[in-house]
């Protein structure tokens, strides 16, 4: 049987595709990485040193395994390749066949994002160039950030931001997990890059789908891009501000607006909108 790692196994979305692939393989089949292994003690395999600024430990850590999951970093971009060839060298090391990466969608120039889509970019070059399989998976927008924020929303009475009348593709952690968990354990990926995410939706469509699950009534208020940075700068400093505009930004032209392929990538239709805000405040 294959045996896969999961890295960032402690992390939001690395711990829900440890889960998916448990389920899919089995416990004994996988092994989680995570910079610091106790934060992962909770999800019940094993799970061994995996920081991606220490070659020797994840060079240790992969052996014996045949398929590994590198989730994007979290650091900044200029910082994140060289961890994310760490990754992919100590593998090449290991013995390891196949490698799995998580990449975004996103603008690749002109916005305050574009530097952090373009360092998943050269990772992704770098995956596709290293002589192991690999399958590739470009993750739209986190939908659990909206409705995490729905309090503030209902105070204000409305989603206020620069994407205007674009429509965006979101997805779940829950829903990326169950994509990757088959581009893990299946062959027939290797070798694809896939946009993963649900339907496209507007502003005004997500603000209607949280109005009904929430039992509120918010209104989308379109803002110019520079009116909606200044708004992130000062709530969140200055580089996760820009970021988030940046991202909104590329949503307003068009760069999440993208052919899904996660039915391909996880063998099932995406959950509905309508299924997902249905039962998120059960």
């Amino acid at each position: 049987m294959n045996k896969i790692a999961v890295t960032a196994a402690s992390g939001q979305l690395g711990s829900e595709i440890v889960k998916a692939t448990v389920e899919m393989v089995g416990p004994d089949n996988v092994v989680g990485l995570a910079r610091t292994p106790h934060k992962a003690e909770s999800l019940g395999l094993e799970v061994r040193p995996g920081n991606y600024e220490s070659p020797s430990d994840l060079e240790s850590s992969l052996q014996g395994i045949d398929t590994v999951l590198l989730v994007s970093g979290m650091d900044a971009p200029e910082k994140r390749i060289g961890q994310h060839r760490n990754v992919i060298e100590a593998a090449k090391r290991a013995g390891v066949t196949k490698i799995v990466y998580t990449s975004i969608q996103g603008a690749e120039q002109n916005t305050a994002f574009s530097p952090v889509v373009q360092s998943n970019r050269q990772t992704e070059e770098d995956v596709r160039i290293s002589g192991l399989q690999w399958v590739i998976g470009r993750n739209g927008i986190y939908m659990e950030p909206d409705v995490d924020y729905i309090e503030t929303y209902k105070q204000r009475g409305e989603i206020a931001n620069c994407a205007g009348e674009a429509l965006c593709g979101y997805t779940t952690r829950s829903e990326l997990a169950a994509a990757y968990a088959n581009m893990l354990a299946q062959s027939e990926h290797n070798g694809q890059t896939y946009n993963l995410h649900g339907e496209a939706i507007t502003q005004q469509q997500l603000a209607d789908y949280l109005s009904a699950a929430f039992g509120t009534n918010l209104k989308y208020r379109e803002m110019s891009v520079q009116e909606y940075r200044e708004d992130r700068v000062a709530e969140l400093g200055e580089f996760l501000g820009n970021v988030i505009a940046g991202i909104y930004e590329g949503i307003r032209n068009g760069a999440f607006n993208n052919e899904s392929h996660f039915e391909k990538a996880a063998g099932r239709p995406h959950e509905s909108w309508d299924e997902y805000f249905g039962r998120v405040t059960n």
